[in-house]
């Protein structure tokens, strides 16, 4: 209730880090805090949001051990990484992992892609509603709808994506990137995954 209150007002100063910290002690797990923070970026603003997920991570980085790229992207994002994405790979081109978030009133996930994947192209289906939004929040990837321009994904980075509309994401061939992925209520909605997005078209984006 104090971590809510002081992010509701702005307060991302030493007094938060302070309750951020006995969070932590009284046993606040890294992927609670993630989901804490996210939901009171909804109602607080995500501006608010970013300054203690920044503070939030310093303090459960505190744990980690390991020095591999993996590790230290980690320490880049209070997220978890989660586990490798083995339900999904046959719709990925290259290593990614899902750390669910939240199951309940705003179900989301972290999506971690290594350097150089994305998934397919692939369509959020609904007969009314539905669609998808990104937020990211570590490393840097794009977003591409069909005969668009691709956009670059930065952490903050918000992307609304439409019912109906074919499109993929994915990392950078140089970063690691993550995103929050949020499924937006619809009805009839379906996920149609279709073909792998080509060397070539994942190159030209990456030329830019």
């Amino acid at each position: 209730m104090t971590i809510t209150a002081l992010i509701s007002q702005g307060i991302t100063d030493t007094s938060l880090l302070h309750h951020l910290q006995n969070a932590k002690k009284n046993g606040i797990t890294r992927t609670e805090i993630a989901e804490i923070i996210t939901h009171i970026a909804f109602y607080a603003g995500w501006p608010k949001a970013w300054a203690a997920f920044r503070l939030a991570k310093d303090v459960w980085n505190e744990d980690l051990t390991g020095s591999d790229a993996k590790s230290a992207f980690q320490r880049e994002m209070i997220f978890p990484i989660g586990e490798p994405n083995t339900a999904y790979a046959k719709y990925f081109t290259g290593n990614s992992y899902l750390a669910p978030v939240s199951k309940d009133q705003i179900p989301f996930a972290n999506v971690t892609f290594e350097p150089g994947c994305r998934n397919n192209w692939h369509i959020h289906k609904a007969s009314k509603g539905g669609g998808q939004m990104l937020v990211g929040v570590a490393g840097r990837g794009w977003y591409q709808e069909e005969g668009k321009p691709a956009v670059e994904i930065l952490p903050g980075t918000v992307i609304h994506i439409p019912a109906n509309v074919k499109h993929w994401h994915g990392a950078a061939k140089d970063s690691w990137f993550a995103h929050l992925a949020f499924s937006v209520p619809g009805e009839k909605t379906e996920n149609v995954w279709l073909e792998p997005v080509s060397d070539q078209e994942y190159d030209k984006v990456n030329a830019k």
